[in-house]
């Protein structure tokens, strides 16, 4: 019987800080939500697929750490889409958003996803 988990701390360090971090995106991007009282389709898409990225990567799926790539480059591309600069945020929320690309990018992170996911 497979085990299902939300984090998996046999992964290498660096998928397992991303699961955290996408898991983290995904609980500030709520309270932003409920701070201007307003629940956009796209910023509940954003919501979701944060946390089933993490959820996939920690399950070893590669669907969820192609995911997890696409909701880490999702900030970018909301911000160009509305009008901005790439790096239009502030330095710490652009700080998170460059390390979880990196950490998802890693080669250590490429390289295990490559032979344990399924």
């Amino acid at each position: 019987m497979e085990q299902r988990r939300w984090v998996n701390q046999t992964q290498p360090q660096t998928l397992q800080i991303a699961v955290f971090l996408l898991y983290l995106t995904a609980v500030f991007n709520f309270i932003d939500l409920l701070r201007i009282h307003a629940f956009p389709l796209v910023f509940v898409a954003g919501i979701a697929g944060s946390v089933a990225a993490g959820y996939g990567i920690a399950n070893e799926r590669k669907w969820g750490y192609i995911l997890g790539i696409v909701m880490a480059l999702w900030p970018f591309g909301e911000r160009v889409w509305y009008g901005g600069s790439v790096f239009g945020a502030d330095i710490i929320t652009l700080l998170f958003e460059v390390a979880l690309v990196a950490l998802l990018l890693h080669p250590q992170s490429r390289d295990y996803q490559r032979i344990w996911f399924k």
